[in-house]
């Protein structure tokens, strides 16, 4: 008897290895949170519990150096994914099409979602306290398991229907923008501070 695991779900976890890097974003990202008034109208308007730039600023790199330092380091590990993923490129690079700030409040969370138009999305963490939410990741087929019994605790990970990435400050997660995917709610008493992104070809 022969059992093959068919279809993989790549999922990249790597670190910026940067320190200062890491902590000029987290000063950017502070003056971001408390300068961009529109970003703070969107994100309360919204029910956001705290702050994103996701609907108000679209030149980060340009606007501030840290962010383009965030940038050329990200390209790398976007390569390095796209590698892994085995994409057909002829001979192109994948390239930036977003990149927001998310400074999220205790007992914030972001619901499921995809990121259309997109191939590679992912997040940088800056601040990232105890008890901060960790990033649930969702199998694409579960819309397809409508009869199937739940799987047991000690099931392999690949086996089972939801995800849970612990980050850490100056980790970078890197998915397939399809993949569905939400910021759990946390128990930390500060908040968690993340650059999100998202690369298309």
């Amino acid at each position: 008897m022969t059992v093959r695991t068919l279809f993989a779900t790549p999922f990249y976890e790597g670190k910026l290895k940067n320190a200062a890097l890491v902590a000029d974003l987290d000063r950017s990202c502070q003056a971001l949170a408390e300068d961009d008034r529109a970003g703070r109208a969107w994100s309360k308007a919204h029910g956001y519990r705290g702050y994103t730039s996701y609907a108000s600023l679209n030149d980060l790199p340009m606007r501030d150096p840290a962010f383009a330092d965030l940038v050329k380091l990200l390209n790398k590990h976007v390569a390095k994914f796209a590698e892994e993923c085995a994409f057909d490129l002829n001979d192109r690079k994948l390239k930036l099409d977003s990149l927001w700030v998310n400074v999220l409040k205790p007992g914030g969370m972001h619901s499921g979602h995809i990121h259309p138009h997109s191939v590679i999305s992912g997040t940088v963490y800056i601040v990232v306290p105890e008890g901060a939410g960790s990033l649930k990741l969702e199998d694409p087929r579960l819309p397809m398991m409508m009869a199937a019994p739940t799987r047991r605790d000690d099931a392999p990970e690949i086996l089972k229907p939801f995800i849970y990435a612990e980050p850490q400050a100056g980790c970078v997660f890197l998915w397939e923008s399809w993949l569905r995917h939400e910021v759990m709610p946390g128990t930390a008493k500060s908040e968690r501070v993340s650059v999100s992104f998202n690369y298309r070809w």
